[in-house]
């Protein structure tokens, strides 16, 4: 007969664990005074989601069936509930992203979803439009999505003094930019870390819906920015035939981790909600080894932001997924061209370089490295991205699929792993585990087991069995220990087992396993049901904003927005640029990317080797489509205007001061 017995002991603990009470309480106050620093990783779909969290995600962000940035990356309420319930067995948490402009008939049906995402145990909602703010809300957290113009000090105050909890800030910004913001006020600051970078500054592209109707801001971005595009001066010249002129590299922080935590950055984000599930595998786990390792020295400090550990079977290595070669962006400010003008495609592994043509194949350097099926990357003869897989690789000559005419002399990357893939997608590859403590003891009628987690949840049943001695003298302690740690496919891992036994007891290992397997269970849903969801009931406030008028890059697409923004203050606010689109003359982009930079005519920080100056204005022109280029020195910006624009050029050296006139 068995006795099942279900503690859970938040309240009141049992005499024997008192001194582990005390413990606890003693750890839990030094735990609150650290601050929690966070990897979050991106989740197209539950799937990656669940193999983000097991890779070391602290959180995830993943779409809703509506008003995602990412249309392609939608997902049902059932798929977020399972994906909610997973994240809060390790104190991981779920964001979903509520990131497009709205319609005024789109409001009501928005929150309505917003009611039922905060009923499955949604623990924040990322937003862009402020009409969310002036809908009544359940006390759901709100972060302020990197679309809501978060650069400026006085705008993140504001959004923090309105509610929002957490502010994404923009990714051109650099690290005294981010101090600033962050000394300016105490709301939560995330920044992106990793994957692609959006050239304009987030939230203020509108080449897509000006070129096809399909807005970025409505979660439709066509990706006009990675198109190729010829460049012409203003003489009628073309500078260059065809070029990625707006495509750049991907982002690469991890080595900057500790200057942005320093600056006041308390979650990582990685890019990557249309990416596969070896890009989110391998881009987590990476920076989830490189934050441990810095917690590990600042103990003191800071702490993990979930609970468990991971065990990986690879070794991970950014660059060895998804990428179009890496930059470091502004963080450190303007010094490296980031343009990845060749292609805007996965560039990949630097390899090395072809050696010798052979008959059958080619000689590369480190070819080592390599192996068969793996896709590569080159530049051709032509200057054109190129590439090929390899078929087979014998001695030291790789031979392709298909044949390709390779200089000596190229340079070769690896932008498909055909290994490294196949070993990251098993679903054992990367493996998380809770840490718990078992006690096993007896009392005059049952044995009892008692599970304490990492963070102090307790589980404990008892059975009863008939007390017999056993048939050995040799002690069952051991015997009963190695079987209690057998944990298999839990989330468990057992750390440490103590066993105390009146006599040397015969006990059927089949009830230890019994025994063993329900009490693990039983804590899966103790921890589960003991998350902790913060919550924050939205206040309105009528504080001013910072500035009395807004153009059309503040998005404002509804009624409720524009009543939001007039309660505190502003006078004049202009349409989204959805609803006022004048075709063929608007301003359709902002960034701190400089295509004169990159051909080396900065008058700012190239003047001394610039040479002759380009003849002003420049186009980029893709087909039928043009698109005028002007600049900005001064605030260090480039502008993108349509082509029947009238704009008015100020000469370089006059914005730098260099000359008078």
């Amino acid at each position: 007969m068995k006795v099942l017995m279900i503690n859970i002991h938040s309240i009141a603990f049992p005499k024997e664990t008192l001194p582990l009470r005390r413990f606890k309480i003693k750890t839990d106050l030094l735990l609150s005074m650290k601050q929690k620093i966070e990897i979050l990783a991106p989740a197209k779909n539950l799937i990656q989601g669940i193999a983000a969290i097991n890779a070391g995600a602290d959180a995830v962000y993943i779409g809703a069936p509506l008003f995602g940035a990412r249309t392609n990356a939608t997902n049902s309420l059932d798929d977020i509930a399972e994906m909610v319930r997973y994240a809060h067995l390790f104190k991981a948490q779920v964001f979903v992203v509520i990131n497009t402009i709205l319609y005024d008939d789109e409001l009501k049906t928005c929150r309505e979803l917003i009611y039922k995402l905060y009923d499955i145990g949604v623990d924040a909602l990322i937003i862009q439009d402020m009409a969310i703010l002036e809908m009544d809300l359940p006390p759901i957290v709100l972060h302020a999505s990197t679309q809501a113009n978060n650069r400026d000090p006085k705008h993140v105050k504001f959004l923090k003094d309105v509610g929002i909890k957490r502010v994404v800030l923009a990714r051109e910004l650099n690290l005294d930019q981010v101090k600033e913001i962050h000394e300016a006020t105490d709301v939560e600051l995330e920044f992106f870390v990793s994957g692609a970078l959006c050239v304009s500054f987030s939230g203020n592209c509108y080449m897509s819906i000006a070129n096809g109707e399909r807005s970025a801001n409505r979660g439709s971005c066509a990706q006009n920015c990675r198109l190729p595009y010829e460049l012409i001066d203003g003489t009628g010249k073309t500078l260059i035939q065809t070029a990625h002129l707006l495509s750049i590299k991907d982002l690469d922080l991890s080595d900057q981790l500790p200057a942005l935590i320093e600056a006041g950055i308390s979650s990582f984000k990685i890019e990557g909600r249309l990416k596969d599930i070896v890009y989110v595998k391998n881009n987590t786990s990476y920076l989830r080894k490189r934050l441990d390792d810095f917690l590990e020295n600042n103990m003191d400090k800071y702490q993990k932001a979930s609970s468990g550990r991971t065990f990986y079977n690879f070794e991970p290595k950014m660059d060895r997924s998804f990428n179009r070669g890496y930059t470091d962006y502004f963080v450190n400010k303007r010094k490296e061209k980031i343009g990845s003008w060749d292609t805007p495609k996965s560039q990949g592994q630097y390899i090395g370089k072809v050696l010798e043509i052979k008959a059958n194949g080619y000689v590369v350097e480190n070819y080592e490295q390599l192996n068969n099926a793996d896709g590569l990357y080159f530049i051709n003869a032509n200057g054109e991205a190129d590439g090929a897989q390899i078929n087979i690789i014998v001695n030291d000559v790789v031979v392709l699929n298909s044949p390709k005419s390779i200089e000596i002399g190229t340079v070769i990357y690896r932008n498909s792993d055909a290994e490294f893939n196949k070993l990251v997608e098993q679903e054992k590859s990367a493996i998380r585990k809770i840490g718990v403590h078992l006690q096993f003891s007896e009392t005059e009628d049952v044995f009892r087991l008692l599970a304490t987690d990492e963070d102090g949840h307790q589980s404990e049943m008892s059975m009863l069995s008939e007390k017999t001695l056993a048939n050995s003298a040799e002690s069952v302690i051991p015997n009963i220990k190695k079987n209690l740690a057998k944990t298999g496919n839990t989330v468990f891992i057992v750390d440490d087992i103590d066993v105390t036994m009146t006599d040397n007891w015969f006990l059927p290992i089949s009830k230890v396993n019994e025994i063993r397997r329900e009490v693990l269970e039983q804590l899966v849903e103790i921890r589960i049901s003991q998350y902790h969801r913060e919550t924050q009931p939205i206040v309105k406030t009528d504080h001013p904003y910072p500035v009395d008028k807004l153009d059309f890059t503040y998005n404002v697409s509804n009624q409720m927005a524009r009543n939001f923004y007039k309660r505190h203050g502003v006078k004049d606010i202009e349409k989204a640029f959805e609803l006022q689109w004048d075709p063929g003359k608007s301003r359709v982009m902002v960034t701190k990317y400089c295509v004169k930079y990159e051909l080396g005519k900065c008058a700012r920080f190239q003047r001394a080797t610039m040479g002759e100056k380009i003849a002003e204005p420049l186009t980029l022109k893709h087909g039928e489509v043009e698109y005028k280029l002007k600049f900005n020195c001064k605030p260090c910006e480039m502008e993108i205007w349509e082509k029947d624009a009238e704009l008015e050029y100020i000469d370089e050296d006059v914005q730098m001061g260099y000359v008078k006139k």
